[in-house]
């Protein structure tokens, strides 16, 4: 699993919005927020996926095993586990947002709702 800051997930998620239709760029990930839902109406990023942490071993194959993921929660601890969690299930391309939706909303949302 590689950790992935907010500022390099934003990079990202800038760059696959400029050129969606680039077939040689990068896609963007898939969002996968492990937080309970009332966490996710609170804040979340935009075109995020909730499933919540308990819930992941019950609806994995909701997931794309080839897909780029990044998995979101608080604080990046969460979501660290489920990351490695899903690394055990054969997923090869995990990401954990280090420092969570906390980090995001410090470091490029600022209008981002903290709790």
């Amino acid at each position: 699993m590689q950790s992935l800051s907010a500022s390099q997930l934003a990079e990202w998620l800038a760059a696959s919005r400029s050129s969606p239709d680039d077939r040689h760029g990068r896609p963007p990930p898939l969002l996968l927020d492990v937080r309970e839902p009332w966490e996710f109406e609170l804040c979340h990023l935009d075109g995020s996926l909730l499933l919540p942490m308990q819930t992941v071993p019950a609806r994995i194959k909701e997931l794309a095993p080839d897909a780029e993921i990044v998995v979101i929660c608080h604080h990046g601890v969460r979501s660290r586990q489920v990351g490695s969690f899903l690394e055990r299930c054969g997923f090869k391309s995990i990401y954990n947002l280090t420092g969570g939706v906390d980090a995001w909303a410090n470091d490029v949302d600022p209008a981002m709702r903290k709790y």
